[in-house]
Order: structure tokens, then sequence, then C-alpha cells
């Protein structure tokens, strides 16, 4: 009797341990559709074959007739954003990945549930563990308004495979008409002017326009995968009229839907790219791949800045992992440099002063392999040159880190940063 309890014991033990390890292994397995090889270059960015691969081959067609407003920091940001729920009459749609509870999360609550209130339709999508400080009395107050909210990927038995996939998305959607994205989180940390390293620099989009409802897509992608609910009608959906002259799409990836997209989509731009490309990235970990890719753009003559975080970076492991790649890109003339005040939350890439990409994708392996991304694409030189003198304001106020510099980096540090190596997929 007592051999046989001990045989079941292993037996349940051998189980228990076999669904761990699967649980683990689909957590931190690859997206079948994955980019191996580079990307040659085979015309430019102002080569209209550039844009009908963009808007074709990558993704979403690439729609005239929007307007897209740079909103810098929490002082703007917010505002803004509050200003937009306030006025809503229809819907509101509403998803982040940063929800905390402070003043801002009170101040956002406090709108969406006044709106609620008055009729309209309020859909709020959290990312389960980006939300975790969220107070549970904020989020009982909301529904009890008339608030939808939903947590992306819960802690639940069935969900357990799709752990490590989170929502990045940072989108809100006013009545189908005016979006917003960017990197800003809803949070103390984004409020201010980015005046000392308690309030972070970041930079938020108002779009206007036909491109708003491709945001609107996106954001009805998920809401679709977590309650099996559809959004449509002209509440979500209205007619959207030209509001400018630039030309943009709202660009997504997901492990789900093909997150190689977004990593192919910066990959094609770098290969198109023949002056200018400008980076900058609060998380940047390129893989090789990538490494390669601006060190080809480098080589045929491509000047290249990229502007990053450090000593006031929220994630040590991060910095060290993102400091590890810079050596190759500084050996071959790739200008790297730090931002200084404070912790630089910024996601922007402008290529040849022709294309910009903002929104939520950071430079790294997990937004471009693991979490749910959307960035807005502008193709509009003038807009360009705004984001380029955006880009060179922050540069002033930043450091140029040399190939000198990294080779001369204590060894605690390079200690650091083969310890963490093996984790730069998850980064």
């Amino acid at each position: 009797m007592g051999k046989a309890a001990g045989g079941r014991w292993k037996i349940a033990l051998t189980v228990l341990v076999t669904l761990v390890v699967t649980v683990i292994a689909l957590n931190f397995r690859s997206p079948e559709k994955r980019v191996t090889e580079s990307v040659e270059h085979r015309f430019a960015l102002a080569d209209p074959q550039f844009e009908r691969e963009m808007g074709n081959l990558m993704g979403p067609a690439i729609l005239p007739g929007n307007r897209v407003t740079a909103l810098a920091n929490g002082d703007e940001i917010f505002p803004a954003m509050l200003g937009a729920i306030a006025a809503a009459r229809r819907s509101i749609c509403f998803e982040t990945y940063i929800y905390w509870s402070g003043h801002v999360g009170r101040a956002f609550a406090d709108a969406l549930s006044e709106r609620a209130r008055a009729g309209v339709k309020v859909h709020v999508m959290l990312d389960w563990v980006g939300s975790g400080r969220i107070e549970s009395s904020t989020l009982d107050e909301m529904k009890d308004a008339g608030v939808q909210v939903e947590r992306y990927h819960p802690l639940r038995w069935y969900t357990l495979a799709r752990m490590n996939n989170r929502t990045h998305r940072k989108l809100l959607v006013v009545d189908g008409a005016i979006g917003f994205t960017g990197g800003v989180g809803i949070a103390d940390e984004w409020s201010g002017h980015a005046q000392d390293p308690e309030h972070w620099r970041d930079e938020h989009f108002k779009l206007e326009g036909p491109a708003v409802a491709e945001m609107q897509a996106a954001f009805l992608d998920n809401w679709t995968k977590t309650t099996g609910a559809v959004l449509n009608g002209p509440d979500y959906f209205p007619p959207l009229a030209p509001t400018g002259d630039q030309r943009a799409h709202l660009f997504v990836s997901s492990p789900a839907g093909g997150s190689a997209s977004m990593r192919l989509m910066y990959l094609l731009a770098i290969a198109a790219a023949e002056r200018s490309i400008d980076i900058e990235a609060s998380y940047f970990v390129p893989d090789d791949l990538m490494r390669d890719a601006l060190v080809a753009a480098r080589e045929r003559g491509v000047r290249i800045r990229v502007l990053v975080p450090d000593q006031h970076m929220d994630s040590e492991v991060v910095r060290v992992a993102s400091k590890r790649a810079w050596g190759p890109l500084l050996e071959h003339g790739i200008e790297v440099s730090i931002y200084e005040p404070t912790m630089l939350h910024v996601k922007m890439l402008v290529f040849d002063g022709r294309m910009v990409s903002v929104g939520s994708t950071n430079f790294d392996m997990r937004s471009f392999e693991l979490n749910d991304e959307a960035s807005l694409n502008v193709y509009d030189q003038a807009f360009a040159r705004d984001m380029t003198a955006l880009f060179e304001r922050d540069l002033r106020q930043s450091k140029p880190y040399t190939a000198d510099d990294w080779r001369k980096r204590p060894w605690r540090e390079r200690f650091f940063e083969l310890v963490v190596q093996p984790l730069n997929t998850q980064l």
C-alpha cells in the first residue's frame, strides 16, 4: 500500500512538473512569424515603393487627410486627454498598460465615470500587470458609474500560457473621431514638465482624421479578444472627414496576430534610410539583427543618432542590457547620447526627415515579439522637421557617450551585463 501511494505521488509530481515546464515554455516561445534575415537596401524612403510596401505588405493603408499634434509631458498631455474625455458625447475607448493610483489616476477615473453617468459608452482596457498598482476601490467606483472595465490577461488557469503577453498599447479614442497615442502612462510620474527626476520626460500625440478609425480598430482587436463583444456602429466608426494634410496609419502588432510585423516595419525603414535616422528610445535593447541593420545603414553613409536614458532609468536590468549593445554601434560611428535631467520615456523614430514613428513600441525584443503594441506612422516632411527639432531639444540636455566611455565602463557593470544577457529576449 505504501509503495502504491508513493508511486501515485511520483506520477502526480511528474504531471505537475510537466505542466509547469509546459506553461513556462509557452510563455517564452517565439512567435511563429519571425524575421531572421537582414533586409537589403533596395530603395529609398523617398521612393513611392517604400510607402507602397508599408501600406500593403506591412499593415493598414496609409490614409491622407490627418492632423497630428505633439503634446509634451504631463502638463500638455493630461489636460488634452481629459478635455477630450469631458467633451465625449457617444463613446470612449481607452486602453493602457500603466494605470496607477494617485492624483492622475483619480482625475481619469473621475472623468471617465462622469461621462458614463451621462450616458456615454465608456470602455476601459487595463493590462493586468501594468495596472497592478491601482486601488480596487477606484475600479469599483468606475464600474458602479457604468464604465466597462476589463483587465487584459488576468491571472487565470486558462491564461497561464499567455501571461508573458501584455498589452503595452496606449490608445484613447473619443467618439471615434479623436485619438491619442504615445508613451504616457496614467500615473503621477508623468505629471508636470519633466522638471526633476520624479517627473518623467515623455511625448504623446493627438490624432484627428481618417486614421482614427484604424486606432479604433486596434482597440477593438483586444476588446473583442477579451470580452467576445464587438463594438460597431456610428458611435464608434463615424464618417471621418479630412482634418489636415498629413498621411498616416496606425500600425499594430501582437504575438497572436504576427508580432514580427513591428520589427519588420522598423527593419524596412532602417534599410530604406539614406540620410538620417534619429531614435529616441526609453528602452533600447537591439538584438543582433537590428544592430546589424543600423550598422549597415551607417556604413552606407546614414547619420544615426540614438538618445536614451541612463542614470534615471526605472529598470536597472534594462539599463545594463541596453548599454552592452552600444559598443558595436559606437565603433561604427553611430552617435549615442544620454538624457540627463530625468527618466526619458519618449518612443520616437525619424527617418530621412520624411517618416516619423511614435507610439507605445520600445526598441527591444519584448515590444517586437511579446507585447501588443501600436505605433502611429506619419509620412509628412513638415511634421518630421518638427519632431527632429524636438529630438534636438532633448539632445541639448544630454551627454554624448563615446566608444572610449564604453570600453572604460566598470568591471561590475560588465559582469552584470553577462548575468542579464540570457534575459535579453524578455526585456
